[in-house]
């Protein structure tokens, strides 16, 4: 039993370690099968973001006005993340936006550079969330909100690995997967972690925020399959990118009616 808990400490280390800045032990393990398997704490490591930014809020609610402490709350998202899904969202938008072929699609993918396409997307992203965390800071308890949000769309990115097909070439890719198999005990942890996290709000929201991602899953998976035949590396970062964003959306509508 011991054992089995060390492991499944382990291999969210491991999820831990490729999704944030934040530091992990030096001695965990690595291994291919691992990191397969960590993607099923993609949902906790959204949980423990969403904390630590939460409280951040908090902390900067006490010196500055709101869209202050909005601001500097996403600086430090980002900081904690390294821009890793923005990064995502802004190569998918050059890549699926300026390619005419899946050829060229795939390749402007791996290109650091950034174009018109992936700049637009990023600028009205980032303003995006800056608009509407401050809306929501009005009406809503926005530190629930934050680590319900970010649990969400990490649990919805990460389940597409499951029943979709990895295009990229894994040897020459910059945007590699955390993982290119998925379990179905990797995709009930996932889906347990995002409806858990859910029920923070209350009933009525939980289940609309749990309807849209299933939604938003099927018309984002049909999508990408259309444009490039399956996912990236890249593909899941916009996903979580953007899941996070619907959900911002939908719980600001739901506040401003319902009060």
């Amino acid at each position: 039993m011991r054992k089995a808990a060390q492991y499944q400490l382990q291999l969210f280390w491991l999820a831990l370690g490729f999704f944030s800045r934040l530091p992990i032990p030096s001695d965990t393990p690595y291994s291919e099968q691992r990191m397969n398997q960590a993607g099923r704490y993609f949902g906790l490591v959204g949980v423990l973001l969403g904390a630590i930014c939460g409280l951040i809020f908090l902390f900067c609610t006490f010196l500055f006005p709101t869209s202050v402490a909005v601001l500097l709350t996403m600086a430090i998202s980002l900081l904690l993340t390294g821009a890793f899904h923005e990064d995502g969202l802004t190569d998918m938008a050059d890549g699926i936006g300026g390619g005419m072929t899946l050829e060229r699609r795939l390749s402007i993918m791996k290109d650091s550079r950034i174009g018109t396409y992936g700049a637009a997307t990023l600028v009205m992203a980032l303003l995006a969330k800056f608009v509407l965390l401050n809306e929501l800071a009005l009406v809503s308890q926005l530190v629930v909100v934050i680590i319900v949000v970010y649990t969400l769309s990490r649990c919805v990115a990460a389940s597409l690995i499951y029943d979709m097909p990895y295009v990229a070439d894994l040897d020459s890719s910059k945007s590699k997967p955390l993982a290119n198999r998925q379990s179905k005990a990797d995709l009930a942890i996932l889906i347990a972690t995002g409806v858990l996290s859910s029920l923070l709000l209350t009933l009525g929201l939980a289940a609309l925020l749990l309807v849209s991602a299933v939604v938003f899953r099927h018309l984002f998976k049909a999508w990408l399959i259309k444009r490039i035949g399956g996912f990236t590396g890249d593909c899941l970062g916009a996903a979580q990118q953007l899941m996070e964003l619907l959900s911002y959306l939908l719980i600001l509508a739901w506040f401003t009616h319902t009060l």
